[in-house]
């Protein structure tokens, strides 16, 4: 692995984790048309994920220190009502990822006509968001309080299984579950708050798992401290940028255009 495309790479992870894109979707189409193997070392991998996991739990820290301290006291309080609610939704895909692993890990195998049929759905997910009507009963808001009033229990379970579909490659994590939620009735910028805070769980429980395998392994890969740093450092910066432009765009009804770029991506990938 060269220096630039640690970078590239960086880059690549970091815009595609939060933007409606697809991360993995990128991913693949990086290893089929510009020759580079981002999966050829597993740590590399487990860095970038690791920065753009730091970059949410930055971007949220008000939110996540409002949960902790108000579930350490105890209380059946709107911190607990919430951490149930990302725990609901993360029972779909904790159930892929148990039981279903193996088989979806098959798809990652440089099938981009798969990958450009998954961006198309993605694409078109997106832009029936366009034509949802701007919720005028309920109120958005800052606290931990807003977001147990506008999402419930079954909108946290509906919005997880969005997130279960998402493993595979070419569908949007943030695109699924921020216009599901959308679709389900959830205020915007309820949607892309609840879709960053319930990820961060699954996200760093598969990074340990992914440590886990890489020292386990026989013979680990090894990897330049530079390469890491560059792809680490990259993915994390990048990544603080997209989160907060993501948010913003959620709320101003932008989705439209990242509809209009998985759609040319898709069609690309399919005939291309």
């Amino acid at each position: 692995m060269e220096w630039i495309e640690a970078l590239i790479l960086g880059i690549l992870q970091g815009l595609t984790e939060f933007l409606p894109v697809s991360s993995s979707g990128h991913l693949e189409l990086a290893k089929a048309f510009l020759k580079i193997e981002p999966s050829d070392d597993l740590l590399f991998s487990i860095i970038l994920h690791a920065a753009t996991a730091l970059s949410t739990v930055v971007v949220f820290r008000k939110e996540i220190g409002f949960i902790l301290k108000g579930m350490l006291k105890f209380q059946w309080n709107d911190e607990w009502k919430f951490a149930i609610k990302i725990i609901i939704s993360m029972i779909p895909v904790g159930i892929v990822g148990v039981f279903f692993k193996k088989y979806v890990e098959s798809f990652f195998d440089g099938n981009i006509p798969f990958v450009g049929g998954m961006l198309l759905i993605t694409g078109v997910l997106l832009m029936i968001t366009r034509f949802k009507q701007k919720n005028n009963n309920q109120q958005e808001g800052t606290s931990i309080a807003n977001l147990n009033q506008n999402i419930s229990y079954l909108q946290a379970f509906i919005i997880g299984l969005a997130q279960a579909i998402a493993v595979l490659p070419g569908i949007s994590r943030s695109g699924a579950t921020i216009a599901t939620a959308l679709l389900i009735g959830v205020p915007r910028s309820e949607a892309a708050r609840f879709s960053f805070l319930m990820v961060l769980a699954p996200i760093f429980g598969a990074t340990l798992l992914e440590f886990k395998d890489y020292f386990e392994s026989p013979n680990p890969a090894s990897l330049d401290i530079s390469f890491l740093s560059i792809g680490f450092i990259t993915a994390f910066v990048v990544g603080l940028i997209a989160c907060y432009w993501m948010v913003e765009l959620v709320k101003k009804r932008k989705l439209i255009y990242f509809a209009i770029y998985c759609l040319i991506v898709g069609l690309i990938a399919l005939f291309v």
